[in-house]
């Protein structure tokens, strides 16, 4: 299947639940796995038309993409909800629960009884939800969502850059790269750095 095929589906999947009658939204996170910095979710609830072009899953889109579509959905979504657990709390409640209180705040107000989340159970959202599995490539709405959250915090992660340019976070967003786990090495933790996940690295 083309990447404009993949694109189509997506939204084919959404447009059933449309004509279903259902008002729903589209639930998503950035930066479960990295070393450093917040985990973002949002709460995405896209109308059917108009439909916006390029949305798909975050990660198959390039940077300049994700850009031109996050402006886009914020024109034309009928609710927007961005909100990030940082290094500190999810240390405390860990990954998983951060991720949920993320996806929780994120979808504070949003006027709808269902939500489609991606691959999260149990979330507690103020209404129906339905995990999907790889949502972001299966949900039009959860798409929406990934874009916003991933742009959200890369955002987040280039103003972290020039707080602490010796990690290089505007290049790797945080995650595990070999230069930045060797900066962690020489320059120690700093304040954005996720302490429960760095004990390997820090006793090797």
């Amino acid at each position: 299947m083309t990447k404009a095929e993949q694109i189509a589906a997506i939204y084919a999947h959404d447009l059933k639940l449309w004509e279903q009658g259902l008002v729903f939204a589209g639930i998503d996170e950035a930066g479960r796995g990295p070393l450093a910095g917040c985990v973002t979710a949002a709460c995405v609830v896209m109308p059917k038309e108009p439909r916006v072009d390029m949305v798909f899953d975050s990660k198959r889109l390039s940077e300049k993409q994700r850009e031109s579509v996050f402006e886009q959905i914020h024109k034309q979504a009928l609710f927007v909800g961005v909100a990030s657990v940082e290094a500190e709390e999810i240390d405390r409640i860990n990954i998983l629960e951060a991720t949920k209180l993320a996806m929780r705040r994120a979808a504070s107000g949003a006027p709808v009884d269902l939500f489609l989340v991606d691959a999260v159970n149990n979330v507690g959202l103020a209404g129906e939800e339905r995990p999907l599995i790889s949502g972001d490539a299966v949900s039009y709405s959860i798409a929406a969502a990934s874009i916003i959250a991933k742009v959200t915090r890369d955002r987040v992660m280039r103003q972290l850059d020039a707080l602490y340019p010796e990690y290089g976070f505007a290049r790797h967003k945080g995650y595990g790269t070999r230069q930045h786990i060797e900066a962690i090495r020489q320059w120690g933790p700093c304040p954005a750095h996720r302490e429960s996940f760095l004990t390997r690295i820090l006793s090797k």
